[in-house]
């Protein structure tokens, strides 16, 4: 269905570069606004082919629907006239089509909790197809388009189960107390192929079962030593050849997030394209002949296609440059293959190459004004050593300065800490940059896309051993000849910001202000109070408690509130979920007990993280207050003190 206003909101995003042409004065830094007006016109959904390949499914950016379509061959967007409500963690919307072209599948919680929803694409009829009350995580349509396999918690943990469609019958396939997640199914709808996770969610068995649940399940490969924070969704879906003869799933068995085969019967698994790189989103050709994925080489991603047989990967589509492509799907008729791709400087657009090769076509062109666009810093990408002699990769965004200024440093922590900065846009990095500081985003130690040796080095000493990484960057700041060795900051959000709490009270004097967001200070409060998947996270890297209460204290700044020079704001979100952080006001507590200089504040209709764009434009406006009160003040200090206490 076409929305009334569809094509005149679609023109004026496509438009809007060439409509703001020459808006705003080059010489002033860009708005809270502007930086944050950067937005995907894809939105949060990966783009997908409807089943007679004409029209590729986006998210809502366009407003008035959550969903939309675009065609193929090019062309004005179209509403679906779909809300979808907002969804907690290990959930999400996940609209998928049906094989057979009758509906549209999505999750959607605005009755409640999270359901299993279906929209006819005949005449627009929508039914709620499950009410279980409780959380899905993953689903997919069996190859008739009659039912859905799901994993589901209604019982305490997630067991499979399918359901009818329109019929609304649901059988519960799985019985087990460790966590059954990510079904998917054989091509002859026979069957249904699912991981099980064991109770440290570190090891997956992959089983298959009889979709009417006769019989037992029968292993097909194990894999071990694949830390699954995602409760399954870092695993994924186990993926059936279209002959039905092979299983493709991801492992870290080769010490970097490859993708692997094993024959449906059992054997012993291959990897499809050995590389020193992590590789995702890997899908079957239609004609089961090639498999598509993606892959990570610091920072910048591209697409690559390889012989299902085995060889050298092709490289179907790369960055111009710097930049991330994602979301590859194959089109129904394996000849051509969709994606997004996005860069430091450029939302994520919508893009269709020939599967056989050539120039990509571009579907959308997100909404970013001319003045905006043209005045977004390009990073460079760094490297220098850590003291213990890791190699430390990094973006390094530069102000602009007058003759002979100098600018503070700023390091700019990730979350995780298994993540990594990668070339997309970052709107808070933006914004500082253009005001004079000159700001580091490393990917230290414990981050993700180097390998798994180098994504383990943290493990055990958060806040300690990848400190060193970190006040190692400061260090390389302090080499560049425009900056201020004696005025530095750190930031983050969540790891990021726990890291900044950890850098004021383990490294004191090395940061002259910190902002730690939706941070936490306390690793045994953490275990205490958090959700599941942190406690998993923790007793990963700590080890179980009791036993390894030393190890969570050491990590825990809130244990040496005496060694803390260095001013903090603590900043978080509040809602009706999360009426006050309880990690932070304890944090500002402690502080205030001690006398330590700190600021707190809150954001409003938030949860635990500061999402809301105008709570953003905000919180960017305190953050560089803060950081200029403390960096900017132009107070001198004797020489002996410069460099910080030791």
């Amino acid at each position: 269905m076409r929305h009334p206003l569809a094509s005149l909101a679609a023109l004026v995003v496509l438009l809007s570069p060439h409509l703001n042409a020459g808006i705003g004065a080059q010489g002033q830094p860009l708005s809270a606004s502007d930086v944050t007006s950067v937005r995907s016109i894809v939105g949060g959904v990966a783009p997908q082919w409807s089943p007679d390949g004409t029209r590729l499914l986006i998210g809502g950016a366009l407003g008035g629907s959550d969903l939309w379509t675009i065609p193929a061959a090019g062309g004005l967007p179209a509403s679906l006239d779909i809300q979808l409500g907002e969804i907690a963690f290990l959930q999400s919307h996940q609209p998928k089509y049906a094989p057979n072209g009758q509906w549209l599948s999505y999750i959607s919680n605005r009755n409640g909790p999270a359901e299993l929803f279906v929209r006819s694409l005949r005449d627009g009829t929508e039914l709620q197809l499950t009410n279980l009350g409780g959380r899905i995580n993953s689903y997919s349509w069996s190859p008739d388009g009659n039912s859905i396999a799901f994993a589901g918690d209604k019982f305490g943990h997630f067991d499979v189960f399918t359901v009818s469609v329109p019929g609304k019958a649901v059988v519960r396939l799985t019985n087990d107390t460790r966590y059954e997640v990510f079904p998917t199914w054989t091509p002859d709808g026979k069957r249904v192929v699912y991981a099980r996770m064991d109770d440290r969610w570190l090891e997956h068995e992959v089983l298959e079962l009889s979709a009417v649940g006769d019989g037992q399940p029968r292993t097909i490969v194990k894999d071990v030593d694949f830390f699954d924070y995602q409760a399954g969704g870092n695993f994924g879906y186990s993926l059936v050849s279209p002959d039905g003869s092979t299983l493709l799933f991801r492992s870290h068995r080769s010490g970097w997030i490859n993708y692997w085969v094993v024959p449906m019967a059992g054997g012993v698994p291959r990897p499809i394209a050995a590389e020193a790189a992590n590789q995702s989103g890997a899908r079957w050709s239609p004609d089961g002949k090639s498999i598509l994925y993606q892959a990570l080489w610091n920072g910048t991603q591209d697409l690559r296609v390889v012989a299902a047989t085995g060889g050298a990967p092709r490289v179907l589509a790369k960055p111009d440059g710097m930049g991330v492509i994602s979301n590859a799907e194959w089109s129904p008729d394996g000849r051509q293959v969709s994606f997004t791709s996005e860069s430091p400087t450029e939302a994520a657009d919508l893009f269709v190459v020939n599967a056989a090769g050539g120039a990509p076509r571009r579907l959308t062109t997100s909404s970013t004004a001319t003045h905006v666009a043209s005045r977004l810093i390009t990073p460079k990408k760094v490297s220098y050593k850590s003291p213990d002699g890791l190699t430390i990769q990094a973006y390094l965004y530069e102000p602009t300065l007058a003759p002979g200024g100098k600018a503070p440093g700023i390091l700019f922590i990730h979350g995780g800490p298994t993540s990594s900065f990668n070339d997309t846009y970052q709107a808070q990095v933006q914004y500082l940059t253009m005001r004079g500081y000159a700001v580091l985003l490393p990917n230290i130690r414990g981050s993700s896309g180097y390998g798994k040796v180098f994504e383990d080095a943290n493990n055990g000493c958060w806040g300690r051993c990848d400190l060193l990484d970190v006040t190692a960057g400061v260090e390389f700041l302090k080499t560049l000849p425009y900056i201020e060795p004696t005025r530095m900051g750190i930031t983050g959000t969540s790891y990021g910001g726990c890291m900044s709490l950890a850098a004021a009270a383990f490294a004191p004097g090395v940061f002259q202000a910190a902002i730690a967001a939706s941070g936490y200070g306390d690793w045994l409060h953490f275990h205490a109070e958090q959700e599941l998947r942190h406690v998993k996270l923790v007793e990963y890297e700590f080890g179980d408690l009791p036993q390894a209460t030393d190890k969570y204290r050491m990590a825990s700044p809130i244990f040496f509130m005496k060694d803390i020079q260095t001013p903090i704001m603590l900043i978080h979100g509040v809602g009706a979920q999360l009426p006050r952080s309880v990690a932070s006001a304890l944090f500002a507590d402690r502080l205030e007990m001690n006398y330590k200089p700190f600021t707190y504040k809150t954001y409003p209709n938030e949860n635990y993280y500061i999402r809301r764009r105008d709570n953003i434009q905000v919180m960017l406006g305190d953050m560089v207050a803060y950081f200029d009160q403390h960096l900017k003040d132009g107070m001198r200090e004797p020489a002996r003190a410069r460099g910080g206490a030791r």
